[in-house]
């Protein structure tokens, strides 16, 4: 049974959740002396066009604002309203982008890793320990990491970064709408919905789509266009970001 904090919650544009919290943030504070703690968070890493986006945002201890959790259990709208206000209650944050040409050239690990280190290093200030959203650590050394499976509902930190990063790459595809209508960027963000995969075939992919992936093979008529990973092992890593359906 829902409790009526759940049920608010819902009504408030959002599915039932349990609100986040400090608490692994206190703990990275507790046990490594870390003041400035980021919370890390991708978006767009199964999508077949566009960037992957990662946020990193610094909230301090402070009470978040109402309604707070990951950005895939709020409604577009909600998230737009949410990220206006999150924009001006955090301490700091910044995104970082990597590119369907980064994509293709690096693998998605390494560009995640782009992506994020661009995010921290636009930073104000350098983060003591970083929050990421997960269970693999793609970002590595020499950041302090703390993974944490479901941080974005977690996490306070990580749930703001889950929010901005969400609405800002949303924004950028709505762009990218204007000028590709067939593709239904704005509804879809990039990600395989029909109308995205029925303009494929039609019309092949835009230069905003990241021609080394898998689905490529399946378009017999633009199949010449893939290009291919240069080694086994970025292939395989690659992979692990195509299955993706967060849209």
């Amino acid at each position: 049974m829902r409790t009526p904090a759940a049920i608010r919650r819902t009504l408030a544009g959002a599915m039932p959740y349990e609100p986040p919290t400090h608490t692994v943030e206190r703990s990275l504070r507790a046990t490594t002396g870390a003041k400035i703690i980021a919370g890390v968070d991708e978006v767009g890493r199964g999508a077949w066009a566009g960037p992957v986006s990662v946020c990193a945002a610094v909230t301090g201890l402070r009470r978040p604002p109402a309604g707070l959790t990951d950005s895939k259990l709020l409604t577009p709208k909600r998230r737009v309203e949410l990220a206006e206000v999150l924009d001006g209650w955090v301490t700091a944050h910044a995104l970082g982008h990597a590119s369907p040409e980064e994509i293709d050239a690096l693998g998605m690990t390494a560009a995640l890793r782009l992506a994020a280190v661009r995010a921290l290093e636009a930073l104000p200030v350098r983060p003591d320990a970083v929050i990421l959203d997960g269970k693999h650590d793609y970002l590595g050394g020499p950041w302090k990491v703390r993974t944490v499976i479901k941080g974005d509902q977690s996490c306070i930190a990580v749930a703001a970064a889950s929010v901005l990063a969400k609405v800002r790459r949303d924004a950028m595809m709505g762009e990218l709408a204007d000028v590709h209508a067939d593709f239904a960027f704005a509804e879809n963000a990039g990600y395989p919905s029909p109308a995205h995969r029925a303009a494929l075939e039609e019309y092949g992919p835009t230069c905003h789509h990241r021609v080394s992936w898998s689905y490529m093979d399946a378009l017999p008529r633009w199949r010449h266009l893939k290009k291919v990973r240069s080694t086994p092992e970025a292939a395989a890593l690659e992979a692990g970001g195509q299955l993706g359906f967060d849209f």
